[in-house]
């Protein structure tokens, strides 16, 4: 819902669920619940823009609705450390000024973000282990662990007069992972037999089917890979956050007997995070890029930023068709293995990214030819294990496209649930015996456009989008005292079709031929001479190229 519509009104003594993002596709998770008059606010997270998008840096969930009531918010309480969780808090936190509650783990990475603006020590940052409960008066939280790609993840039990609502956060049934702790089974056994209202849960994997492959079959798979090529070099790419996955890339670099180099800004922050947080106890410090360079060819295993083919990542410096001075470089018949899935959006660049290692000679190995990824999302069964856990009255997918948040309502019907609800942001719904919509709040998408947050429909934007799909031209036309063209309009394009001169010539005298044709009153008025040539431009590139680019008209009088 967008910001200029009508605010609901929210009577105090219902509990409330509101998604302010995450609900409406994947990312910018950004949730609320209101109760007595207070507001707990869970996650805060970034959404990534596609190509659509030029110089939009990342996307942020609109914080209106909660920042006109920031005195009423009794706290952020963080789920877990990636981006599309807790990346919006360095930007929004001065709209909402209250309370942040992270585990150790997270709060190691919302440390580095806060510096970066100026707000470490200015924002109130709580650090909660694993199992805390806090009183947040009117509500009580319980973090309940759980399983997913990144350490420290947690379902969160909030508890009200009024019920028990279970907020999943990211997560799947795993109790015996490579690194830190596995989900809680007995505490969410618990929680169903406590009796739960509502399960706000995650949908990002609901049509998944793999579910008998875990992080060890993985490590398994990339020690077989690597002992495959003995003298070539290798590397991995992952995403930075998955430490498990970084972990395993390391032993199974071990067990080959390489050492392994770390590439990439963010693998070393994720890798000091882990470390400041007493993972990694049993890794040795990773090798950097020149150390590396010092050892033996195929003695060394390299892992890579740049698994989604960001052109600026460590791994697209890899695909350089020519050596860089102090550099790693990678040739024929040297080994690049994907340890990822392809995020939605990110298809073309990520191909781009593998084209240009193929035509260098590299071989390549995706989760397609071999066991190297295993999401960090439940899959299968573990949904519906997790519904008979939890025995909800009321389920509310998030975090998830439409397909996704609706297969997760047939689904949650399908094991008996009685009310099911798949949400738009800014949708509100009161949770109770029986839960209604009671209307909409402002919601929306905000862009960080270099230094500046803007709305996602900002001129600016629209004209940055439009000048990326169809050009853009500047005609500065010179009149005189009778308001007739003084010699030829100075025409300048940029990415259109390249015009022939002949057509230039042909478009330049309908513009003057356009301005002749217009009552002598007409011709001075300056914004109906802009008119006139704006539609002549638009029918004439029309006509001739079917496009309709930005158009600026430059009117010069003397």
């Amino acid at each position: 819902m967008e910001e200029n519509q009508t605010n609901v009104v929210i009577p105090p003594d219902n509990l409330v669920f509101v998604p302010l993002g995450g609900s409406t596709g994947v990312g910018m998770n950004f949730f609320a619940y209101g109760y007595q008059g207070k507001w707990l606010i869970v996650d805060c997270g970034i959404g990534f823009p596609g190509d659509g998008l030029p110089g939009v840096d990342v996307l942020l969930p609109n914080p209106k609705f909660l920042a006109d009531k920031k005195k009423d918010i009794v706290g952020l309480v963080v789920t877990h450390a990636h981006e599309d969780h807790i990346g919006a808090i360095p930007y929004l936190w001065q709209d909402l000024q209250c309370p942040i509650y992270v585990t150790p783990f997270a709060n190691e990475l919302l440390e580095d973000k806060l510096d970066q603006v100026g707000l470490l020590g200015r924002a109130d940052v709580h650090v909660v282990p694993q199992g805390s409960v806090i009183d947040l008066t009117p509500f009580e939280i319980e973090f309940v662990s759980m399983n997913h790609s990144v350490p420290e993840p947690n379902a969160l039990a909030i508890r009200t007069k009024e019920g028990l609502v279970v907020h999943t956060g990211d997560w799947k049934l795993n109790i015996d992972p490579i690194l830190g702790q596995g989900t809680d089974v007995e505490a969410l056994k618990e929680l169903g037999k406590e009796g739960v209202l509502a399960l706000v849960c995650d949908s990002t994997n609901v049509f998944g089917t793999q579910t008998d492959k875990t992080e060890a079959d993985v490590k398994e798979t990339l020690t077989h890979l690597i002992g495959e090529y003995p003298d070539r070099q290798i590397a991995v790419t992952c995403f930075a956050s998955n430490v498990s996955r970084v972990e395993s890339i390391f032993e199974a670099a071990r067990a080959n007997g390489r050492e392994v180099c770390l590439m990439g800004r963010s693998l070393w922050r994720i890798d000091a995070a882990a470390r400041a947080t007493g993972y990694f106890k049993d890794i040795p410090e990773f090798l950097s890029e020149k150390e590396a360079l010092d050892k033996p060819v195929g003695s060394v295993l390299y892992i890579c930023t740049g698994s989604q083919g960001e052109p600026h990542s460590a791994l697209g410096t890899l695909s350089s068709m020519t050596p860089q001075k102090n550099s790693v470089y990678f040739g024929p018949d040297d080994v690049v293995i994907f340890s990822s899935r392809v995020i939605p959006g990110n298809e073309k660049s990520i191909a781009l990214l593998q084209r240009k290692l193929k035509a260098k000679g590299v071989k390549i190995i995706t989760d397609k030819e071999a066991l190297v990824h295993v999401s960090g999302h439940y899959a299968g069964p573990d949904l519906e294990l997790m519904y008979r856990y939890l025995k909800p009255k009321i389920a509310l997918p998030v975090h998830g496209e439409a397909m996704e948040l609706t297969g997760h309502v047939d689904l949650a019907k399908k094991w008996g649930v009685p009310f099911a609800f798949a949400l738009e942001d800014g949708e509100v719904i009161a949770l109770d015996d029986e839960p209604q919509i009671l209307g909409e709040v402002p919601a929306g998408i905000l862009a960080v456009d270099g230094k500046r947050i803007v709305r996602l429909d900002a001129e600016v934007i629209r004209k940055r989008r439009k000048m990326m799909d169809d050009g853009s031209l500047v005609i500065t036309i010179v009149v005189g005292k009778d308001g007739l063209v003084l010699g030829d309009p100075q025409l300048s394009t940029f990415g259109l079709l390249d015009a022939t001169e002949e057509d230039k010539a042909a478009l330049l005298t309908r513009i003057k031929d356009g301005i002749a044709d217009m009552t002598e009153e007409q011709r001075f008025m300056n914004a109906q001479i802009d008119q006139t040539v704006r539609s002549i431009i638009r029918k004439f590139l029309n006509e001739f190229y079917g496009k309709k680019p930005l158009i600026d008209v430059h009117l010069v009088r003397i």
